[in-house]
C-alpha cells in the first residue's frame, strides 16, 4: 500500500493527464449516451412547434420518430467519423494539437446547441450531435494512445482502466444532470444539451501545458532530448535509460518507423493473433448484453411496480453502482491481473444472465419474482464494471506497439461504435421474437470469446510491449514447428499426441 501512495504521488502527473485526457474522451461519450434520453419529450415537443409555426401544420408521429431516431443516432455517425479520422490526423499532427483542436470544436458544438431553441432549429440539434459525436470519436482513440504511451508499464493497468471510470462519471452525471430537479426540464434543456462544453474549455486551458507522448516524440520525430524532458516532466526526475532502450527496440522493430494504417494492420500476417484477440475482446464488451440491459431495465423495473416517475432514479442508483464497480477495479487490475479479471467477470456474467432469464420467465408466477430481476440487474452492472469494462481497454492498448496501436484503436473503436447502433437498432425486435429468451443470445456470445479468452490472450500485467509481441512471436514460432513435425513425421507426432 504504501508504495502504491507513493507511486501515484511520483507519477501525479500522468494520473492528471489521464484525468483531463478523459474529460475529450469517455466522458463525453458517456454523459452524451446518458443526457439524451432524459430531452426526448422536449426535443420532440421543439421539434412539433417548429414545424407548426413552419407550415402551419404539425408534424406526423411518423416523421416525428424519424427526425428523433435521427438526432440519436448522429451521436453513433460522427463518433465513427471521428475514430476514422483518428487513425491519420495525430499521427500527422501530434495528439496534444489534435485534443487542442477537440477542444475549440466541444465549444463551438455547445453554441449550436445553446442557440438552436432560440434560432428555431431542429437541425442545428441534428448538427450538434454528429459533431458531439466526431469529438468523441476522435477524443476516445486519442485518449487510448496517449495514455498506452505515457503510463509507466507497473501502472498501466491503472492508468488505462481511467478510461472506463471516466466513461461511467459521464454516464451517471449525464443522468443526474438530467432529472427534473436539476436541467432535464421544459426551460432549460438546450443549456443539457451544451453542458459538455465546459469540457472543452477544461481541456482548452490545460492541454497546451502538457508534454507530446515520449514514444511520439523519439520514434516519430527522432528528438530523444524532448523524449526525455517529457519523461521527467510525466515520472519525475531520474533515471528513465530502461524505458529509453525499450522505446529504441521498439523503433528497431519498425520499418521506417512507420505508422500503419488499418488497411495494413489488416495484412500484416505478424500480428494477426493481436487482431483476431482485438476482434473478440472489443466485440463482447460492446455485446455482452449490458448495453441491453439497460434498453431492457425499465421495463423490468416498471413490471416491478415501481413507479414510474421513480424509475429515472432507480436506474441513476444502477449508473451509481456501475461508476463504484469500475472504482474498485481501478484499485484491483494490477494485484489480480488482466486475464484473470476477464475471465471471472464473463463467467460470472453468464450466470446472472442465466438466472435473469429464469427470473424473467417467472416473473408473472410469483410477486416477488420482479424484484429478484431487479437485483440481478443490478448485480449484472457490478460485475460488469468490476471487470469486463475496466480491464477490456487496457488489454487492447497493451497487445499492440506504437507503430500499430492507432489503427488497432480506429478498429476497436469501430467495433465499439458499430455494436452500440446495432443493439439500439435490432434489439427491441430480438425481444419481440424470443420475449424472455432474448439474452440466451448474449450468453452464446460470451462462451465462445470465454473459451478464446481462456487459450491465446496472454497475461500483459507488468511486462514491456516488447515482452508481450515476443510471447506472441514464441507462440507463431510454437506452430511454425508444430507444422513442420507434421509434415515430416505424422506417426511421431500421433505417439506424441498419445
Amino acid at each position: 500500500m504504501t508504495n502504491f501512495c507513493s507511486d501515484l504521488v511520483l507519477y501525479r502527473r500522468v494520473l492528471q493527464m489521464s484525468i483531463i485526457l478523459g474529460l475529450g474522451g469517455t466522458f463525453l461519450f458517456g454523459f452524451q449516451v446518458s443526457m439524451i434520453n432524459y430531452t426526448s419529450p422536449y426535443i420532440k415537443k421543439f421539434i412539433n412547434e417548429t414545424w407548426l409555426e413552419r407550415y402551419n401544420a404539425p408534424i406526423d408521429e411518423e416523421s416525428l420518430t424519424l427526425l428523433w431516431s435521427f438526432i440519436v443516432s448522429a451521436f453513433g455517425i460522427g463518433g465513427l467519423i471521428g475514430t476514422f479520422l483518428s487513425g491519420y490526423l495525430p499521427a500527422k499532427y501530434g495528439k496534444k494539437n489534435c485534443l487542442i483542436f477537440c477542444s475549440v470544436l466541444m465549444l463551438a458544438t455547445a453554441v449550436i446547441m445553446s442557440t438552436s431553441k432560440m434560432a428555431k432549429s431542429f437541425e442545428m440539434i441534428l448538427l450538434g450531435r454528429l459533431l458531439y459525436g466526431l469529438n468523441a470519436g476522435l477524443g476516445c482513440c486519442i485518449q487510448g494512445q496517449y495514455l498506452g504511451e505515457i503510463s509507466p508499464k507497473h501502472l498501466r493497468g491503472l492508468t488505462n482502466v481511467t478510461v472506463g471510470v471516466l466513461a461511467n462519471l459521464g454516464k451517471f452525471l449525464g443522468q443526474l444532470s438530467g432529472l427534473r430537479e436539476l436541467l432535464g426540464t421544459e426551460s432549460l434543456w438546450p443549456i443539457l444539451l451544451a453542458t459538455s462544453g465546459a469540457t472543452g474549455l477544461v481541456l482548452l486551458f490545460t492541454v497546451p501545458f502538457f508534454p507530446e507522448t515520449p514514444p511520439y516524440l523519439l520514434i516519430q520525430k527522432g528528438d530523444l532530448e524532448g523524449c526525455l524532458k517529457a519523461l521527467n516532466q510525466l515520472w519525475g526526475e531520474g533515471d528513465h535509460k530502461a524505458e529509453v532502450d525499450d522505446m529504441l527496440k521498439e523503433q528497431a522493430s519498425i520499418k521506417k518507423a512507420k505508422i500503419m494504417n488499418v488497411l495494413e494492420l489488416l495484412k500484416d500476417h505478424s500480428m494477426r493473433h493481436q487482431l483476431c484477440l482485438l476482434i473478440v475482446v472489443g466485440t463482447t464488451l460492446s455485446l455482452s448484453g449490458v448495453n441491453a440491459i439497460y434498453f431492457y431495465s425499465s421495463d423490468v423495473f416498471y413490471t416491478s411496480g415501481l413507479d414510474p416517475e421513480r424509475i429515472s432514479y432507480v436506474a441513476l442508483g444502477a449508473g451509481a453502482c456501475e461508476l463504484c464497480s469500475i472504482l474498485i477495479c481501478l484499485f484491483t487490475i494490477e494485484h489480480f491481473g488482466r486475464r484473470k479479471m476477464l475471465l471471472w467477470g464473463y463467467g460470472l456474467m453468464m450466470l446472472v444472465l442465466a438466472l435473469l432469464t429464469a427470473t424473467l420467465s417467472l416473473q408473472h408466477h410469483f410477486f416477488w419474482m420482479p424484484y429478484c430481476n431487479v437485483a440481478l440487474i443490478f448485480l449484472f452492472i457490478i460485475i460488469f464494471g468490476s471487470g469486463p469494462a475496466g480491464v477490456t481497454f487496457p488489454v487492447i492498448v497493451e497487445l499492440f506497439t506504437q507503430s500499430s496501436r492507432p489503427a488497432a484503436l480506429v478498429i476497436s473503436m469501430g467495433l465499439h461504435w458499430t455494436g452500440l447502433n446495432l443493439i439500439g437498432m435490432f434489439f427491441p425486435y430480438v425481444v419481440n421474437h424470443l420475449g424472455t429468451f432474448c439474452f440466451l443470445i448474449f450468453m452464446g456470445y460470451i462462451a465462445v470469446s470465454w473459451v478464446l479468452i481462456f487459450w491465446f490472450l496472454p497475461e500483459t500485467k507488468g511486462k514491456s510491449l516488447m515482452e508481450i509481441q515476443g510471447e506472441f512471436n514464441q507462440l507463431k514460432m510454437g506452430k511454425k514447428k508444430d507444422t513442420a513435425i507434421e509434415k515430416n513425421s505424422p506417426e511421431e507426432l500421433m505417439c506424441t499426441r498419445l
